[in-house]
């Protein structure tokens, strides 16, 4: 086999490296405070759903599963929380819930305003689409070594990894609501006196909804796949127990844990694909609510 000789090698690894050793020297005390928000939630919706009887979180998602994705959903949600809790993973299990919910809300506090601010400026736009392309071609494993090297090990960095993952579809979505929203229901609400503001948050954004939710459904399953992955670098939770099944060749654990995983996949990926859903039905079925402002020319003209 031929290749060629080393010193017609590309230093690029080393590039990286030096980048990577000057981001930890420069910023590491930047980089660490940023994981005590992200800690302080997730432990907070860890010890809430700890605290709580387990009958009552599976109650919880029952009802909600009923609520968004019919009564047949609901069942399952309270048969796959009840496996999940008789095979002994209940505090992995809502651990994973925590990882999930937090990374979950740090991309949509920081997404959705991206996505915005993408569907709102073309050159804005041009510019994060290639970050959000490599962001979503670059495989899952590559994103733990910088966050360990920046960020340590453990819990939260693992968290991190999982937010910048999980986040381009929620831009790239409120991006695509935002730019298909009708032309002529934000020309009737500028007609009836609205300000810029108004239109976003009136007009625009309630018709965006449902491609909005469409980027909350991927960027949770995409979490999901992520806080898997992330026990590689220390994480708790399901992902730990089939990393531990695994290592020690016990099928029967790692295989719980991956039952487990699946259930709470698709608990999850069905109460807010019927979240969707209902809400393009609410749409749908109020076409007059398209060309209506929802706000009266006296509350226009009090801006």
């Amino acid at each position: 086999m031929h290749r060629l000789p080393s010193e017609y090698f590309l230093p690029i690894d080393k590039l990286i490296q030096g980048f990577v050793d000057w981001l930890v020297y420069e910023w590491r005390p930047a980089f660490q405070a940023m994981r005590w928000p992200i800690a302080q939630v997730m432990n907070a919706v860890l010890d809430f759903t700890l605290y709580l009887p387990f009958w009552s979180v599976i109650l919880f998602f029952a009802l909600l599963g009923w609520r968004f994705a019919g009564a047949w959903h609901g069942l399952f949600c309270a048969v796959s929380f009840t496996l999940i809790a008789f095979m002994g993973l209940w505090d992995e299990a809502m651990m994973s819930l925590s990882i999930l919910l937090t990374a979950v809300s740090f991309c949509l506090i920081v997404g959705i305003p991206l996505g915005i601010a993408a569907a709102r400026s073309d050159r804005f736009w041009s510019a994060i689409r290639p970050i959000l392309d490599l962001m979503q071609t670059t495989p899952s494993f590559v994103y733990l070594v910088p966050v360990v090297m920046l960020f340590g090990i453990g819990t939260v960095p693992g968290i991190i990894a999982t937010i910048v993952f999980s986040m381009p579809p929620i831009i790239r979505l409120t991006n695509l609501g935002i730019r298909q929203v009708p032309a002529d229901a934000v020309e009737a609400g500028e007609a009836f006196g609205a300000t810029e503001w108004q239109a976003l948050v009136k007009i625009r954004l309630p018709l965006a909804l449902p491609s909005i939710l469409a980027g909350l459904n991927q960027t949770l399953l995409m979490a999901l796949v992520m806080s898997v992955i992330i026990a590689m670098i220390g994480a708790e939770g399901l992902g730990l127990t089939v990393l531990r099944g695994i290592g020690a060749l016990d099928v029967g654990l790692a295989g719980i844990g991956g039952l487990s995983i699946v259930l709470l996949a698709i608990s999850l990926d069905r109460i807010t694909q019927g979240l969707v859903q209902r809400t393009s039905r609410s749409r749908t079925s109020r076409p007059s609510a398209e060309t209506t402002p929802s706000f009266t020319p006296a509350e226009a003209g009090a801006h």
